[in-house]
């Protein structure tokens, strides 16, 4: 499986494949589990769940970096991935760390659906 590279990339596949509210239920069950209050709606539109999500992560870093990390492990984003990104910028680096909570998640919803 070769992992989408942007974010429009990611969600054209997921539409391709009618995988996209699989996606959107994925990201609230593995929310839930971490404790972190966001529901996104099925019918969420993908500029609005990248804006959502890019803030709840903002947030996160900021405010509750416990629960920020609690996420990233219960979404089993690579420990690898996530220290290779620039921290100088926090809004840069939320956004970065939102894709590739999105590409692990899609990475899921795939593996489920084919096997």
């Amino acid at each position: 499986m070769k992992l989408p590279d942007t974010f429009e990339n990611l969600i054209e596949e997921a539409n391709q494949l009618d995988l996209y509210k699989k996606l959107i239920l994925q990201l609230n069950k593995d929310f839930l589990l971490a404790n972190i209050d966001l529901d996104f709606h099925e019918e969420v539109l993908p500029s609005s769940l990248k804006l959502i999500l890019h803030e709840t992560v903002y947030k996160l870093i900021q405010e509750k970096f416990t629960d920020y990390l609690s996420l990233l492990y219960i979404i089993d984003v690579s420990e690898k991935q996530v220290k290779a990104l620039n921290g100088d910028d926090i809004l840069k680096l939320s956004e970065e760390v939102s894709f590739l909570i999105l590409k692990r998640e899609w990475q899921k919803v795939w593996f489920r659906n084919k096997y």
